[in-house]
């Protein structure tokens, strides 16, 4: 038989004596304990439980016990004096003398921020200091993966644990020198020699309990506590430092949690002080230990935990928690650009915060604080200068704080899952909750949010979605009787899911909030899936799609922050009046973002063959260069799902300054996607009757807006207007109107002796005609006007029903080209000329108009005359004029006048449509 390694155990109650005349002491962990190894000692703590095993190891077989190390239960050592024998013990003093300062790993992650932190620790002119380390940044990950390497049998192990032993050696070997120096490697190699032993035994065991991890795992907060101490030393003055697990006593739960043991702990710390009296103490963090004296940890981020905790012993005057961020912010900044530092937090707040995966605190580290009122202060050791957040009890009568927005923040939980329950069986039926909940607890799950209808007939909540899997299994097997005989209809999981917090302390006292939430998501087309609500309202959560989940921070932080609302933009047709448009967006961007809070971000600009595509925004004073350049063969499909797809925005509009019909059958898909649309093309609202009306009921019946004020008259408010009228209660008898702003020159001009080619030539060469007249002359374009207010008003025409008077004459309209037309139109001035004479001879002018007959159901485009004391005679250019007979104004219709026609007053109509969705969407009006 091979070599036997024995490792032997006292139990507490018995005498302890050394295992050999050489044993090993655990560096800075002191406590007398001692381990019997038929090797070189490898430890020296004393034991309470053992792990006995059998390996074949070679030729040989190795029996070990390994052993769950704690402190000695009848002595411990302090500074490496008995506590038993101190007879004379100094109560601490306790009360705002001392200020509590705690700093993470990044603040300690190397040698100059280790001066950083010591240069903060002595300006601090408080009286009295305890300041809380972390270990090194990347440490306390660098020491698990010691034991998941020791555990596996990796013996990678040993040169990861020489590079913890170099980072921690050329640390100090920058920050100390002399005899500082040389006690501390001491420390340090002794330390790394009993953690190679320790990892030695886990690897041969292929094992470690969590007594054992956590006694590993400690090290770090040990070795940066040391080093900054000496530093600040070396400053002059007196400093001690403190091994917490001396202190800090925690008692173990069931939830892989830690409750602090408040009287015990108060003990201890009089009986370190009484030993090591001290104006300034650096503390180790994370560490602790049980009653039964076992090394423990507060787990991941108790760094936090131990400086609240040591603050509420001490009664401090406020807790410091030092990170590399400015303070708390109003939500993730990493996925809104907009979000604010927080200048105060509640308790209540800030807890509500962290369990909903804020990066503020620990939810417990507001726990011990709250106790005696200590605020927390989270300030940037980067960044010296900002004031940071105060978390701290605001004073009932706090006047800023009812000034201030009632929701303070927003969190947001990925990767869960929803369970819905839900069966006429449940309603009425003591423990079925309990039931439910019992499942979900047997299979460990952890359950982030309940919601339950008030008729019980069905009661949902949320996991993580890694567990959900094991849940509905447990659910099933538990209801499986329920399930068959109907009383539950069904199981359900709703997978990729997220939840959306939102937090504030006077949300309970502030009517509207929820209104306000609700409507910045379903503007931002976000369905809600769940809701809970504490009747403490310091919540509001809600479920949505975890694709949503970005999109919907976004929106609801827009709408509570007024920080910038944000709308993604897509330009359709870049030609006269598109191009004008984004000529005039580029002109006020900075104005509608500094003093508006809108920024009317254009993400993409497609033109029949070409587009041009930005996950941040074009930059608008090179676009034609940049679509000339960078330009991708034209896809509406693939510009219309890269301009919606970018998360970070929740709200998206389409706008089309093109008059193509195939683009605006889009609009009712794009409508349903939750995508805005604002156009001046006519072809949607004047098209079919049936199509039209599908695409107004849609509107009406979501959150999508869809804007067309520059369909009628240009940059008149001819749609709002008539729309004001109706939303008012007045009843539309008559709408007519000069609505071409090129019929309007034309008509205006054709007076005298000059005959109508002359003025249509005249107003081609000046731009004031489509390339071809026909088109403006056929009277088609007014006809879709009048339809388009017709089917405002109410009426339900079809541009077949309307009669129109067209000015191409018949043997014209067949011409092949626009100048073919020109050339022979002259041939026909005759007939207008005529109408032109008889109306001068009656004290009358020629209008080109269309009418809206509400009363006789109808409409018309025609040729008429007026007197020329009528507003329509008096008109002058290109200007536009619509008078709305209504019964409020029979006598004297109301009257909108102005430029209807051009690419800028068109461009600045649509300008106007997209600040008015801007304002609908939350930005400040």
């Amino acid at each position: 038989m091979g070599p036997v390694l024995s490792m032997a155990t006292t139990q507490p109650s018995f005498a302890v004596s050394p295992a050999s005349s050489n044993p090993i002491r655990f560096g800075c962990f002191a406590p007398q304990c001692f381990v019997r190894v038929s090797k070189p000692p490898c430890s020296r703590r004393r034991l309470v439980s053992t792990t006995s095993f059998q390996r074949k190891i070679g030729g040989g077989l190795i029996r070990c016990e390994l052993p769950d190390f704690h402190l000695s239960a009848t002595a411990t050592t302090v500074a490496g004096v008995s506590t038993e024998n101190a007879v004379d013990r100094v109560q601490i003093p306790k009360g705002e003398m001392w200020s509590v300062h705690k700093f993470g790993g990044t603040c300690v992650g190397n040698s100059q921020r280790i001066r950083n932190v010591a240069e903060v620790i002595i300006n601090d002119n408080s009286e009295r200091k305890l300041v809380v380390v972390s270990a090194m940044s990347k440490v306390t990950d660098m020491m698990y993966d010691l034991i998941r390497k020791a555990q596996s049998r990796d013996d990678s192990y040993l040169s990861a644990l020489e590079a913890v032993l170099e980072k921690h050696r050329l640390t100090a070997r920058d920050l100390l020198d002399g005899d500082d120096l040389a006690s501390f490697l001491s420390h340090l190699h002794d330390d790394i020699s009993n953690l190679k032993a320790m990892l030695r035994a886990i690897y041969i065991a292929g094992h470690a309990s969590e007594s054992f991890s956590d006694f590993v795992a400690g090290h770090g907060e040990l070795w940066s506590a040391q080093m900054l101490s000496y530093v600040v030393r070396k400053t002059g003055l007196e400093c001690k430092w403190m091994d917490t697990r001396d202190v800090l006593i925690v008692n173990p739960t069931s939830s892989n949690q830690v409750d602090p043991d408040f009287g015990e702990s108060e003990k201890r710390l009089d009986k370190w002080f009484s030993l090591n009296p001290s104006k300034i103490i650096i503390a180790t963090g994370f560490i602790a230990s049980t009653p039964q004296n076992i090394p423990t940890t507060l787990k991941r981020d108790g760094s936090d935990f131990s400086a609240a905790i040591i603050g509420a012993l001490l009664r401090a005057r406020q807790v410091t928690i030092w990170t590399d961020v400015d303070g708390v912010y109003s939500a993730d900044p990493r996925k809104v650009n907009e979000a604010v530092i927080l200048k105060t937090l509640s308790y209540q707040e800030a807890w509500e915060m962290s369990y909903f995966g804020a990066n503020v605190l620990h939810p417990r580290t507001i726990i011990p604080v709250m106790r005696y009122n200590i605020p927390i202060v989270i300030r940037n050791i980067f960044n010296l200068s900002a004031p940071g957040t105060i978390i701290c009890q605001p004073p009932e009568d706090d006047c800023d704080l009812k000034l201030t927005t009632p929701v303070k923040g927003f969190a947001t939980i990925d990767n869960l899952a929803l369970i819905n329950v839900e069966g006429t069986g449940m309603a009425g039926v003591p423990g079925t909750a309990s039931d439910i909940f019992g499942a979900v607890k047997d299979v460990g799950a952890n359950v982030i949010m309940i919601s339950q209808a008030s008729s019980e007939h069905s009661i949902c909540f949320a996991v993580p979605e890694k567990e959900v899997n094991a849940v509905s299994e447990a659910l099933r097997s538990r209801f499986s009787e329920a399930l068959k005989a109907g009383r539950l209809s069904q199981i359900e999981v709703i997978p990729n899911c997220s939840i959306l917090a939102a937090v504030g302390q006077k949300m309970a006292s502030t009517p509207g909030v929820s209104c306000t939430l609700f409507s910045a998501l379903a503007k931002a087309n976000i369905n809600v899936r769940a809701i809970s609500q504490g009747c403490s309202e310091y919540n509001v959560t809600v479920v949505i799609k975890r694709e949503d989940s970005v999109k919907a921070l976004r929106a609801v932080h827009s709408r509570f922050f007024l920080s910038r609302t944000t709308l993604a933009v897509g330009i359709i047709g870049p030609g006269l009046i598109g191009a004008t448009l984004l000529d005039q967006l580029r002109d006020q961007a900075g104005v509608l973002k500094e003093e508006f809070n809108i920024d009317l971000r254009v993400l993409g600009i497609t033109s029949s063959k070409t587009m041009l595509l930005s996950e941040i925004g074009i930059d608008l004073s090179r676009w034609r260069e940049l679509l000339n350049e960078k330009g991708t063969e034209a896809n509406l499909d693939k510009f219309t799902q890269q301009v919606h797809g970018n998360h970070f925005i929740p709200n998206t509009v389409l706008v089309d300054c093109t008059a193509d019909s195939g683009i605006a059958s889009n609009y009712y898909g794009w409508l349903r996607k939750g995508i805005h649309v604002i156009t001046p093309n006519k072809k949607a609202n004047s098209g079919p009757l049936d199509q039209y009306l599908k695409l107004r009921d849609l509107q009406r019946k979501s959150y999508t807006h869809y804007f067309y004020e520059a369909t009628v008259g240009a940059g008149l408010p001819i749609i709002s207007t008539l729309r004001g009228l109706l939303e008012t209660g007045d009843k539309i008898l008559r709408i007519e109107g000069i609505c071409s702003g090129t019929l309007s020159y034309l008509f205006n001009n054709f007076v005298g002796d000059r005959s109508f080619s002359e003025v249509v030539a005249e107003a081609k060469k000046a731009g004031f005609t489509e390339p071809d007249p026909r088109d403006d002359l056929s009277g088609t374009d007014v006809a879709r006007k009048v339809i388009i207010l017709a089917r405002e008003s109410g009426l339900k025409l079809d541009l077949a029903d309307l009669p129109i008077r067209s000015l191409v004459p018949e043997p014209l309209k067949g011409c092949a080209s626009a100048e073919e037309f020109m050339e022979k139109l002259p041939q026909y001035d005759g007939d207008l000329a005529k109408e032109r004479l008889e109306a001068e001879n009656s004290g009358e002018v020629l209008r080109y108009v269309g009418v809206v007959d509400a009363v006789n159901q109808k409409g018309t485009v025609e040729l008429r005359r007026y007197k020329k004391e009528h507003p329509f005679a008096q008109m002058a250019g290109s200007d536009n004029i619509i008078a709305f007979t209504t019964t409020r104004y029979k006598d004297h219709p109301l009257i909108v006048r102005g430029p209807g026609a051009g690419a800028q007053v068109t461009a600045g109509g649509i300008f106007s449509d997209m600040l008015r969705l801007a304002s609908y969407l939350g930005a400040p009006s």
